[in-house]
């Protein structure tokens, strides 16, 4: 599905399922929350934000439930973290290490001159399409969750490749929706944005169903 195809039938989930959809992002923002009240008493702890891994592969399987069967129930969720909790941890802990490595290296290659700014540059890139790579791997992973984490990486980064301009463009759009919701007030971020994130992300990575393409 293109990314204007998915943004649109995102909005139009987020309608039909308003009031489920509000309470599974209210529960994931509710997680998030208390582990960076924690973190921010015991810095060590931040070793936790690995545990929130299993409550976003809860959330994205609702998305990709949605995506497919064009039903939900706020059940789905509580199957969702059943069948996912190992690979939201092992999801979680890959970006974890990732973004923790990316940015060490980019303070590394900033503060040492001149001469390691282009290295600086070339890490930030690499880490920021890590980020639009997440788009497309968090709904593979949770659809495909039988297939080995490996080859849904490869099939991801094909899926990426293949679309750089697209995913890159729902990155960017998917980004100003939240920053807009935690500009107003923030309420929206903790309530909507994220799960439409999630419904929008499902939408554009995963086959299109024959269903949601006909309809208005």
């Amino acid at each position: 599905m293109s990314m204007r195809s998915a943004l649109r039938h995102a909005l139009r989930d987020m309608y039909e399922q308003s009031w489920r959809l509000v309470l599974l992002n209210s529960a994931l923002s509710a997680v998030v929350l208390a582990v960076v009240v924690v973190v921010s008493y015991v810095p060590a702890a931040l070793v936790l934000a690995v545990g929130v891994g299993p409550f976003a592969a809860a959330l994205m399987h609702c998305a990709v439930r949605l995506v497919r069967e064009q039903e939900l129930t706020l059940s789905c969720a509580l199957e969702g973290f059943r069948l996912l909790w190992l690979r939201g941890l092992q999801l979680a802990a890959l970006v974890g290490v990732v973004v923790f490595a990316g940015v060490v290296a980019v303070r590394a290659y900033g503060s040492a001159g001149a001469l390691t700014w282009p290295l600086a540059f070339v890490v930030a890139y690499l880490l920021a399409f890590f980020v639009v790579f997440q788009l497309v791997l968090w709904p593979l992973a949770v659809a495909e969750r039988e297939r080995p984490l490996r080859r849904v990486l490869a099939d991801a980064a094909v899926a990426l490749v293949r679309r750089p301009r697209s995913s890159v463009a729902l990155a960017l759009a998917l980004l100003l929706i939240n920053a807009l919701g935690a500009v107003a007030a923030v309420l929206p971020l903790l309530t909507m944005t994220v799960a439409y994130s999630f419904v929008a992300a499902a939408r554009f990575a995963l086959p299109p169903n024959p269903l949601a393409e006909a309809q208005p």
